[in-house]
């Protein structure tokens, strides 16, 4: 959102309207691993869930220290932890984008030394479910 000033009356009073952005951006082909067009609305908001879940937070200068999440950090950590601050982890990388108002509904699972995780993303355009799974040992 970027803000907008203008003054009032006699002006004595400065008025700031946000004006909101759109959140068109480029399509990414994550099979193919290229940029086929533009996408906009609810798509736009799954494709930033996936590169946030998917960029490992303060490794890449090109990115603010509030994109991406702090997954490597659970390597080796115990399963229990592990549920707690996944949970911590991806709500807080999540609701950086004004675009996300929370993520609940969480379910974990895990099978060796991989943990699965299932949540809710309340978006500006609806729910949207999400998956992941996270490699832990």
């Amino acid at each position: 959102m970027l803000p907008t000033a203008f003054v009032e009356n006699d002006g004595l009073e400065i008025v700031f309207e946000q004006e909101v952005q759109t959140s068109r951006t480029y399509k990414i082909d994550f099979d193919k691993k290229r940029i086929v067009g533009y996408v906009d609305g609810r798509e736009a908001v799954k494709q930033f869930i996936m590169k946030v879940l998917d960029t490992e937070r303060y490794e890449y200068l090109i990115y603010s220290w509030d994109y991406g999440a702090e997954m490597a950090r659970l390597f080796g950590q115990p399963i229990p932890y592990i549920y707690s601050e996944l949970k911590r982890l991806i709500t807080e990388a999540l609701t950086q984008d004004d675009r996300i108002e929370s993520v609940d509904a969480f379910s974990f699972s895990h099978y060796k030394n991989k943990v699965h995780v299932q949540m809710t993303v309340h978006t500006v355009f609806g729910p949207i479910e999400v998956e992941r799974e996270v490699t832990v040992a």
